[in-house]
């Protein structure tokens, strides 16, 4: 069981160990950047944000940022690639390798990467900067990770399989991912927002990654409304990407 969709996932890992260094160089970049931008450069300005200093306010987002990111980055343009540039998936399809195989590989790479990524600028804030936590709290936090590198990844594998132009994808990425992510407080806290829009904010699967991992790594628990939103919000894009690619294939 599942030996297709690794095989897919091992794949899709040694294409990434190839340009490792390359990749981890363009990932530590931006959220680096964000950190010492807003980090320091509001320091002054904004001392802290309900009881915690800002710095340490922003970097769970910035990582947890990377890893959505990355699985995002890799489902989305690595299904693409491989369905429209090196037509890898119809190769799939003449072999015992099913569907759910494909799909499942693909979640996988997108996860591992967004993994990776995410542990990678981890170590560099870490060293870099004063910022530091408590490692009891780690592994809840890898969860919330864990589930929402799984929910963009399921995201990036939808719009790789019904997407054709290139440039869509990255439409896609300016106007519906940046803002999801800018919007669910990565850098203020979720009292700025109006009471009337409150809630709609917290309903956002950005939210709920965010918040969740931001209270996993300083109070080491995931608030019970940010773990069932990531939950649900995972298994909802895992069924429609399947469903999603099932019909792709069977056009």
């Amino acid at each position: 069981m599942f030996k297709g969709a690794f095989s897919i996932w091992g794949r899709d890992m040694l294409v990434l160990r190839r340009s490792i260094i390359s990749e981890l160089v363009s990932v530590i970049a931006y959220p680096l950047t964000l950190y010492l931008a807003f980090g320091f450069g509001l320091k002054g300005y904004i001392t802290d944000v309900n009881g915690v200093p800002y710095p340490l306010f922003i970097a769970p987002g910035l990582i947890s940022m990377t890893a959505v990111n990355a699985a995002f980055d890799e489902s989305s343009w690595s299904m693409w690639f491989h369905r429209k540039v090196q037509r890898t998936i119809e190769e799939y399809r003449v072999t015992p390798v099913t569907v759910y195989d494909i799909v499942i590989g693909k979640i996988f790479s997108g996860f591992s990467q967004g993994a990776v990524k995410g542990t990678v600028v981890f170590l560099v804030i870490l060293l870099l900067t004063p910022f530091r936590i408590e490692y009891a709290h780690l592994p809840m936090y890898l969860l919330c990770i864990a589930l929402s590198s799984m929910t963009f990844s399921c995201l990036g594998t939808i719009c790789g399989t019904v997407i054709d132009k290139p440039e869509n994808i990255g439409r896609v990425q300016s106007v519906v991912i940046v803002p999801l992510i800018f919007m669910a407080g990565i850098f203020f806290p979720l009292s700025s927002y109006p009471p009337s829009i409150l809630p709609l904010i917290q309903l956002l699967p950005t939210t709920a990654v965010f918040e969740g991992a931001r209270d996993a790594l300083l109070t080491g628990a995931i608030p019970s409304q940010y773990l069932v939103n990531l939950v649900l919000s995972a298994a909802l894009c895992f069924t429609i990407a399947v469903y999603t690619f099932n019909r792709k294939m069977a056009e």
